[in-house]
């Protein structure tokens, strides 16, 4: 066995290798750009290597950087993790050329199946069901248009070198087919630098299912079952579960056979992934082999009990599989929700900075001891188990320079509706502050009746939320319980405060049973709400909230001072968020639950007349300003005092996780100043443009 690795990755995938390494007792070799000097995988690993700048392109993606940090440490093996160079055969191959073990499959398996034409067709010989389509590259838009013809609309124009959602189109008549070639092959050359285009059917609401495979040096592969990951927008992953909720044993058996004989074919030599798009009636069709470990792979892992990277690691070191096909369990369901920087309410743009806070629900397993637990430290892999990867840390930076994910959220449950049960009450308890996060959508999926009844394909987002998020898509099935937890939560502070020293006789602080709940609604207006709050009766913690004709039988031992708060309600446990101060209103308590939000003040029933009579504030019109709707860098202004501009025209461009964002004017009208200069570092709303009034 190996004694030392080193982790050509960083953030969360890096951790995770990490604690697999420690666990089977070999050290780790962790490497760093210098906007990761401070990183949780450097300081996890037991020593640390610089590769250089920040842009990956000249850090990660250095293949002689890495090599080199290799032979500096003496590591003898390289683990990828996924993404950078993880598909990359030259890389793989100049491991192995200099005597360095790659965790991962043969440069000649990577090559096989990196190409999608020819995987496509080495997928044909060996009796894997491929969609109907033509395999050769396509030289025009005419020839396509006659292709998409005879397949049948609608048809999928795809990249041979595409990923990542680029070089894809869907064509449903001539038209389409023409444009979408010529788009296509201008986005495939310009991200990949390869240009050939193919054509195959595009199967009606399609699932996209995947096969975990694994494969060692001396023939032995299995599959571990499958992966749900239908759950997509702009065709990047969202939410994953294993198994599917669609899919027949029958299916599952045919499906795993398949992509057990395709990874025979290519002689596969580590986990790979072999994904299927499933259509309606189950059947299958091959769409491409992800040649290394899948960000997804936490779900297999809770419902098998296996550590995928130490499986990786073991089979590069030459040791067979432990285990055989009629050896891998299936035990429970297990969903995993990715947690990324970015602000669902603002088009999901990405949102960088510093995390104020940061606080994930805490591990936790219904039964301890097991592989997967010892591997992570932090895994579940017995029913009820809470499991968090990430790469960051509270009072770390979200860089601009790479992707999205803070962490996954991974739980695993008896059922699915347990498993999704429990992970909306995990979401409920992950604290994230000073950045934005995507955990309002990921509660408005988990709660949505067709996700819940697994009624759903790869075009349920763009379906259900064709214009966007917003705050309304989140509605909460009982709106009084925020108004009763917020009455809860007053009268626990009000109570507390009887007991402060010093106070006049006849002015000390009295505590009342009638309130008055200001909410600020979606519009901008307020809501009264009175509510009726008993006596504590018996014990700290409890009390009875009234509101309407409702009754709320309140009950939790969480401190005043917690941003989390934990309890029951009416016998029922909830998790839900609490604090003290908005923006603007430092009276205000901001509650969320279930995704939902509600800023309030809870008042005395005078006090709520009195703020009747306070004339209403709205906020300053700022229409004449382009503002910064993330963080990021200022690449390019396109305008100048003076200038006259178009509505539609484009203003200025700013890059942010390896993402260009073009702000274009809202209306027509002439630049007054240009705020802000190329090259700066901008905030969320920072103004970049005005334009005279």
């Amino acid at each position: 066995m190996f004694k030392k690795i080193l982790i050509a990755n960083r953030g969360e995938i890096a951790c995770r290798v990490i604690a697999t390494a420690k666990k089977m007792g070999i050290a780790a070799v962790a490497v760093y750009s210098e906007a990761d000097r401070e990183a949780r995988h450097v300081k996890l690993a037991d020593e640390a290597v610089l590769l250089g700048p920040a842009p990956s392109r000249e850090s990660y993606l250095v293949a002689d950087k890495l090599l080199a940090a290799c032979h500096a440490t003496g590591a003898q093996a390289l683990h990828p993790g996924y993404g950078f160079l993880s598909e990359n055969e030259d890389f793989a191959r100049r491991c192995e050329a200099e005597g360095i073990v790659f965790i991962g499959p043969k440069a000649h398996s990577i090559a096989a199946m990196g190409d999608k034409i020819a995987s496509k067709k080495l997928a044909q010989a060996a009796g894997v069901s491929t969609i109907p389509g033509w395999n050769e590259a396509i030289d025009t838009p005419e020839q396509a248009v006659q292709i998409a013809q005879g397949i049948g609309y609608p048809v999928m124009i795809k990249a041979s070198a595409g990923g990542g959602g680029k070089g894809l189109r869907v064509a449903y008549n001539d038209k389409e087919a023409f444009e979408g070639f010529s788009s296509c092959r201008n986005e495939a050359r310009n991200s990949f630098g390869d240009d050939r285009i193919f054509i195959e059917k595009f199967v009606q609401e399609p699932r996209h299912i995947e096969i975990q495979v694994l494969g060692d040096a001396h023939g032995n592969v299995i599959y571990l079952g499958e992966r749900e990951c239908s759950i997509q927008r702009r065709h990047q992953k969202v939410i994953e579960e294993a198994p599917s909720p669609f899919i027949s044993e029958a299916t599952r058996h045919a499906m795993g056979a398949q992509a057990v004989a395709l990874a025979q074919a290519v002689q596969y030599q580590s986990a790979g992934t072999v994904e299927f798009v499933v259509g309606k009636d189950q059947d299958f069709y091959f769409l491409e082999m992800n040649t290394r470990l899948q960000v997804e792979h936490p779900v297999t892992e809770c419902i098998t009990g296996l550590d995928l990277v130490e499986l990786m690691i073991r089979v590069a070191a030459g040791e067979p599989l432990p285990l055989t096909q009629a050896e891998v369990k299936r035990q429970g369901w297990a969903i995993e929700c990715r947690i990324n920087a970015e602000d669902p309410f603002r088009n999901f743009l990405p949102s960088t900075g510093r995390l104020v806070r940061f606080n994930p629900p805490q591990p936790t397993l219904f039964a301890a001891g097991t592989a997967l637990e010892a591997a992570t430290g932090d895994a579940s892999a017995a029913f009820g188990g809470v499991r968090v990867d990430t790469g960051v840390f509270e009072g770390g930076e979200i860089p601009m320079h790479y992707d999205s994910m803070i962490a996954k959220l991974i739980v695993h449950g008896r059922d699915r509706a347990d498993a999704i049960a429990r992970m909306r009450e995990a979401l409920n308890g992950f604290v994230i502050r000073g950045i934005g996060s995507n955990i309002p959508f990921q509660s408005a999926l988990l709660a949505h009746p067709d996700f819940v009844s697994g009624h759903f394909n790869t075009g349920f987002i763009a379906q259900h939320y064709a214009h966007g998020f917003k705050a309304e898509d989140v509605p909460h099935t009982d709106p009084d319980f925020l108004l009763a937890l917020a009455a809860f939560v007053r009268r626990k502070s009000r109570e507390r405060a009887t007991g402060i020293s010093g106070q006049l006789p006849g002015y000390g602080v009295k505590v009342g049973q009638d309130y008055v709940v200001i909410s600020l609604a979606a519009d901008g207006a307020h809501r009264y709400t009175p509510v009726h709050v008993d006596e504590f009766v018996g014990e700290s913690g409890c009390a009875s909230v009234r509101v309407g004709a409702r009754h709320y039988q309140m009950r939790s031992p969480s401190r005043l001072n917690d941003i989390v708060i934990s309890g029951q309600c009416n016998q029922q446990p909830f998790t839900a968020q609490i604090e003290r101060g908005a923006p603007g209103n430092p009276l205000a308590l901001v509650l969320q639950h279930n995704g939902a939000r509600l800023q309030a003040m809870v008042v005395s029933p005078r006090m709520a007349e009195l703020h009747r009579l306070m004339p209403f504030k709205r906020p300053p019109d700022l229409s004449r300003f382009v503002l910064s709707p993330m963080p990021g860098l200022l690449v390019d202004v396109a305008v100048q005092p003076g200038q006259k501009v178009q509505a539609g025209e484009r203003v200025a461009v700013i890059e942010a996780m390896k993402m260009e964002n073009v702000l274009f004017a809202a209306a027509d009208g002439v630049v007054a100043k240009v705020l802000a200069a190329k090259g700066e570092s901008l905030v969320v709303d920072q103004p970049i443009v005005e334009f005279a009034q």
